[in-house]
């Protein structure tokens, strides 16, 4: 049996829900725990023909076996995590750890104004001033609230003992490498570190427990708000490849570039990442849309995935070949 952590390794938007959300029921998954920053990252599943957009629930609810835990390091919107909880019908599956701090209203207010609004242009969720909030001691914690009580469980006891038990277990990344608050591109970055590690430290597990770890990558680039983005193509050039894509959280247009190889090589190193994923080479290579086996790509995609392999020198796996939870190459030894 596996721990598995998938984070991304550009700046977001790489599609991790779609890939959770596919190895979630093929590799019969016990727990998946969300990690990274909070509501802020927006993950969307399409699932039996219906689109979800979800912020705080890990996107393995598509499998219902398997139990959706929120890890120690994750903030919490209450409203947002019930309200996610009804539209999946989860409600025996979820748990949250007693230590999630909780994102109220003046997070947000602060978030939606000044500096980091107009600058560094957040999602304006409020996890940067409940991240510096926490920083302080000072912030609220899941253990207060009594909306919340019904889902506490100590996630970390729990995703251990599914690894002792040697059940498979997911861990969720959100954001993107380049997001990260240590390893991104400062100021213009998310309230935390956001690589593989840190995502171990957000659920309570240690590194030796990790088997692998899946780098999730899209067949161009894209971010939403302020910083670089390298070769960054106009808003009528992306429009014309079909790269122009709105974002989940923010439903801001997101800028968009070529797949860049010398930051995908940058975040292998960052995250020791043994697999990559690459999503929606469908959108590039249109005849590959639906494709479930290597033998099917085009030549050209082919060409494409065996490049990002030399570049990175790690085997891509995984290869989106459409939104859908089940369009997608599986090249593991499973």
């Amino acid at each position: 049996m596996s721990c598995t952590v998938v984070v991304c390794g550009f700046f977001g938007d790489t599609g991790k829900g779609k890939i959770i959300s596919y190895l979630a029921p093929r590799d019969k998954v016990a727990v998946t725990v969300r990690a990274g920053v909070g509501p802020n990252a927006g993950h969307t599943v399409v699932h039996e023909g219906r689109e979800y957009k979800l912020r705080m629930l890990p996107s393995a609810f598509v499998y219902d076996r398997c139990r959706l835990l929120i890890g120690p390091g994750v903030l919490i919107n209450p409203q947002i995590l019930v309200r996610e909880v009804q539209l999946t019908n989860s409600q025996n599956r979820v748990g949250v750890d007693p230590q999630c701090a909780i994102i109220e209203s003046k997070h947000i207010q602060v978030d939606r104004k000044g500096e980091l609004a107009e600058k560094i242009k957040t999602t304006g969720t409020g996890t940067g001033p409940c991240n510096a909030e926490r920083a302080l001691r000072t912030v609220k914690l899941a253990r207060d609230m009594p909306d919340l009580k019904n889902y506490l469980t100590d996630v970390p006891q729990e995703v251990n003992e599914a690894l002792n038990d040697r059940k498979n277990v997911l861990i969720e990344g959100t954001q993107g490498t380049y997001l990260s608050l240590y390893h991104g591109t400062y100021p213009y970055c998310t309230s935390k570190d956001v690589t593989a590690s840190a995502a171990c430290s957000d659920v309570g597990i240690g590194p030796t427990r990790v088997n692998d770890v899946v780098l999730v990558f899209k067949t161009y680039t894209t971010r939403v708000g302020g910083g670089p983005l390298p070769n960054e193509l106009s808003q009528e050039e992306a429009e014309k490849r079909g790269w122009a894509e709105v974002a989940t959280v923010t439903g801001r247009i997101r800028r968009a570039a070529p797949f860049n190889y010398d930051l995908a090589k940058r975040a292998v190193m960052l995250n020791g990442a043994t697999q990559a994923a690459v999503t929606k080479i469908d959108i590039v290579y249109p005849e590959c849309k639906g494709v479930q086996s290597y033998e099917e790509l085009s030549q050209q995609a082919k060409t494409f995935i065996k490049k990002i392999e030399k570049e990175i020198k790690v085997p891509v796996t995984l290869i989106g070949t459409g939104p859908g939870t089940w369009e997608i190459v599986d090249r593991r030894n499973v």
